[in-house]
Order: structure tokens, then C-alpha cells, then sequence
């Protein structure tokens, strides 16, 4: 496992912070009762920690496919010294096998507009190759909703993303339940997020 838990390693995510209540409050709505949770993406590893001190009946298992990212993973696990966080796996979502075969639910945070849509498309086939029936994927971040207006901030964004990578980019969250109904993953509900963001629900049918 890359780094050793130096706190040197860790990287910070601001929005972590000012985001992390508000979806743990919605988590512990939509988490089962028991089992492990799949993060995919968990990027720094600050999201993973704090969860898994919220939510200590439930397994964590982080994961990411940059280098640097398992690196930062690992050093706040260390320090976090929870045992409930398992350490982390490199995981690319797109990829066809994922180094994981089972999950009690899967999560995945402001990974969506940030990624090539095969990313997308990678997470719901993925997931539900994990899920047993009725089994959660949860999905937060920014969306572009029909026949709701999106927000000027939100546009803006869109704009920096796709001016850095063409295959970045808010989604429509018609094409996202598309896409997931069509891997097996029905769309169960939607809820508003702080700062333009949408918690998204959907369980393995």
C-alpha cells in the first residue's frame, strides 16, 4: 500500500468540510443496517474518516484509482485509527473487473462530473455486479436537472470543467437514470443538497 501514514501525505479537499454533515445526515437515512460501504473515488480520504466515525456499525472501504490519492487515504486512516475502515483499494470505476466482490452499499462522491461519462457507466455496472436486491448506490455531487432551472454557479462550473477536460461536465440526471436502469439499478430518490447539489438513490433491482 502506497505511503506509510505520514501526515505529510494527506491532501485536503475543502469542500469536505462544508459538505460532510449535510450528506451524513442523508446517509443515515438511506445506509442499511449492517454490512461494508464501497466508496468509489474517496479522492483525499476525509469523507471515508468521518463516516466511518458517524457510522460505526458499518464497515468502510475506501478506495480510488490515483496513486496519490490511496497515499492521502491511507495517512488519515492511520490517524483517524478507526477499526471499522478497512485499507484502501485501487479502484478505477471504469474498469470491467473491480478488485471487490461484494458490498452492503456502494457510495460515491463529486466523481460523476468529474471523470469521463465510461466512468459513469463503469460505477453502475459495477455496482451492480456488487448489490444484492435492494441494495443502495449513492451518488452526490452537482446535477443538471429538466425542467428545473440550474444554477449560475452551477453553469459556471460546467463551463471550468469542460474548458479542462471536453469529457468532464455536469450530467443530466435524465441520462444518469438512464444509464443506471439500464445496468440494473432503479432510481428509488432524489434529495437537495447545500451549494446546488443533489443526493441521488438508487437500489439494485
Amino acid at each position: 500500500m502506497p505511503g506509510d501514514g505520514d501526515p505529510a501525505d494527506k491532501r485536503h479537499a475543502p469542500a469536505t468540510l462544508r459538505n460532510r454533515n449535510a450528506i451524513a445526515a442523508v446517509l443515515a437515512d438511506w445506509l442499511p443496517e449492517a454490512g461494508t460501504v464501497l466508496e468509489v473515488a474517496s479522492g483525499s480520504g476525509e469523507h471515508v474518516v468521518h463516516f466511518a466515525a458517524a457510522f460505526p456499525h458499518m464497515g468502510w472501504q475506501p478506495s480510488d484509482p490515483d496513486p496519490a490519492g490511496l497515499t492521502s487515504i491511507t495517512a488519515y486512516r492511520a490517524e483517524a485509527g478507526l477499526a471499522n475502515i478497512a485499507p484502501p483499494l485501487a479502484l478505477d470505476a471504469s474498469a470491467p473487473e473491480w478488485p471487490i466482490d461484494r458490498a452492503g452499499a456502494v457510495l460515491c462522491i463529486n466523481m460523476v462530473h468529474i471523470s469521463p461519462w465510461d466512468a459513469t457507466l463503469g460505477l453502475f455496472a459495477g455496482a451492480a455486479r456488487l448489490l444484492a436486491p435492494a441494495a443502495p448506490l449513492i451518488l452526490y455531487g452537482p446535477y443538471v436537472e429538466p425542467d428545473v432551472p440550474t444554477a449560475e454557479s452551477n453553469l459556471a462550473f460546467d463551463a471550468s470543467l469542460r474548458s479542462r477536460n471536453l469529457a468532464w461536465g455536469l450530467r443530466d440526471t435524465d441520462a444518469v437514470k438512464g444509464a443506471a436502469a439500464d445496468a440494473g439499478l432503479a432510481f428509488a430518490e432524489r434529495r437537495a443538497m447545500p451549494a446546488n447539489n443533489l443526493m441521488l438513490l438508487f437500489r439494485r433491482t
